[in-house]
């Protein structure tokens, strides 16, 4: 993208969005300097990570000739400031339970907007084209639910690689495994009521106590974030379907539909079907 592309983008966004963008990202470069003070270099690259990340709505805007609506790109914005800098940098996730559980919810919902928006293009702009509001709202739904589990995957990844813990940990007082069967039957064993867990290494010495009880590895948050991804985007397919079963009396999807620019000349207009 060139100077010129974004400073036209830039003149073209509405102003709250822009407002929005500046506040942010002069917070983040506040933090980038504090971290850098601080010697905490990492942190300082993920601030420089979420620069990069705020100027992505205006490279999509340039490079696919769409407009994003002032209320989704300043929930975007919002978005990856409360997940890098507040959740990561910050220990939002560490210090409110719900802040992890909220972000998530989000994404369903964003990535089920951009699932709506991309087919429903298609259904406003073809000629001889028109898909069903329950089809519309089901690809949105997938689509949401694919974006969730990638993430999960690049969470997992993340921790398998780079021994990190993106899989947040949870402490669990019963666990059922059948891998505590004696006789390997595929019948599950009960532990319940777990008070606490020894940790030793090889030659018998106590690594940690986990107190409160067994500590689970990942699985639970994995299950959780996705289980409210699906949430968010149940919520939105419900308002694409109502919006695409009657445009003109359901208009909250609108609010977050993606839009495909028209060109002079009429460039940019969808061939015949």
């Amino acid at each position: 993208m060139t100077l010129q592309n974004f400073i036209d983008i830039y003149h073209n966004s509405s102003k709250r969005s822009i407002v929005v963008y500046l506040v942010l990202r002069i917070l983040t470069i506040f933090c980038l300097v504090r971290e850098l003070i601080l010697k905490n270099y990492n942190n300082a690259f993920l601030c420089v990570v979420t620069l990069v990340l705020f100027a992505i709505p205006f490279f999509v805007k340039d490079t696919l000739a769409i407009s994003l609506p002032s209320g989704l790109e300043i929930i975007i914005f919002c978005f990856i400031f409360a997940a890098d800098i507040l959740g990561e940098i910050n220990n939002f996730y560490g210090q409110f339970r719900l802040w992890d559980t909220m972000l998530h919810t989000l994404n369903g919902f964003l990535a089920a907007s951009v699932g709506f928006s991309l087919v429903d293009l298609l259904n406003t702009r073809v000629r001889n084209f028109q898909l069903a509001p329950v089809f519309v709202a089901i690809v949105a739904f997938c689509f949401s639910m694919t974006v969730g589990v990638t993430w999960e995957f690049m969470e997992f990844s993340a921790d398998a690689f780079f021994k990190t813990d993106a899989q947040k940990d949870r402490i669990v007082r019963d666990i059922y495994s059948i891998e505590l069967n004696p006789n390997r039957a595929n019948t599950p064993v009960a532990v319940r009521g777990i008070d606490h867990t020894v940790l030793y290494d090889a030659d018998g010495n106590v690594l940690m106590t986990v107190e409160g009880g067994y500590l689970d590895i990942g699985l639970i948050d994995t299950m959780k974030d996705l289980i409210v991804n699906m949430i968010g985007a149940v919520v939105f397919s419900v308002f694409g379907y109502l919006y695409i079963a009657d445009r003109d009396r359901y208009k909250l999807a609108h609010s977050f539909q993606i839009e495909r620019l028209k060109k002079p000349g009429g460039a940019g207009e969808d061939p015949a079907g």
